[in-house]
């Protein structure tokens, strides 16, 4: 099943329900898309506008990076309903023998650390996300700077979404040097980008008092 073809409520019904898939990691991926779309939305609004003449350039090329984003933070909702599999696969394997439980320990030890580039990914789409919104901010309509701060609290909110799901598979690990390399790499990304995704949104709520 491709997720990304559903209907609104489909995707909202299937999430609802007792499949694992479509999770938390592609929700965090969707809300993602969602995010870019209204900053990409904000650049559509401004291009044309004699008011914003002098940012023509900077916005359609903003405009490119973003439609971009969406594209590939909507396909990492597929990708993450793809990358569950074999972990389920692993979680239902025979554990009566002890060879049974160590080929279970090994497969299930690659399904976990496969299963985390999936989020990662999220993570770094939703940090490039992140600086675009500033950017739709800094040269977008103002009548629609309200979109950009819905967008970057998308972003943050998948950005977050999506470091719980590496942070679950971490947790089951059993290789702590590689289970801690991983947390490192989602607490710089969660460090950086949670400060600026509120401070974007700060400043979209101080130009609308």
């Amino acid at each position: 099943m491709n997720f990304t073809k559903l209907s609104c409520e489909e995707f909202v019904g299937l999430a609802a329900s007792g499949n694992p898939v479509p999770g938390g990691g592609g929700a965090s991926a969707l809300a993602g898309a969602l995010g870019v779309a209204l900053g990409n939305m904000v650049g559509a609004l401004t291009l044309g506008k004699k008011k914003y003449a002098d940012v023509q350039g900077d916005i359609t090329e903003m405009k490119e990076r973003a439609t971009r984003l969406q594209g590939e933070l909507l396909a990492l909702v597929q990708k993450d309903a793809e990358a569950f599999e074999p972990l389920a696969r692993a979680y239902g394997m025979p554990k009566e023998s002890e060879a049974e439980r160590a080929k279970k320990a090994r497969i299930m030890e690659a399904a976990l650390s496969e299963a985390c580039g999936v989020p990662l990914l999220i993570m770094e789409k939703c940090c490039e996300a992140i600086d675009l919104q500033r950017g739709f901010l800094e040269k977008g309509s103002a009548l629609a700077v309200s979109d950009v701060g819905v967008g970057v609290l998308l972003c943050k909110a998948a950005l977050r979404g999506a470091a719980l799901n590496v942070r679950i598979n971490t947790k089951a690990m059993t290789n702590r040097i590689i289970a801690g390399e991983l947390n490192r790499r989602i607490d710089a990304m969660l460090e950086e980008y949670e400060p600026a995704a509120e401070a974007i949104c700060d400043a979209v709520l101080a130009r609308l008092k």
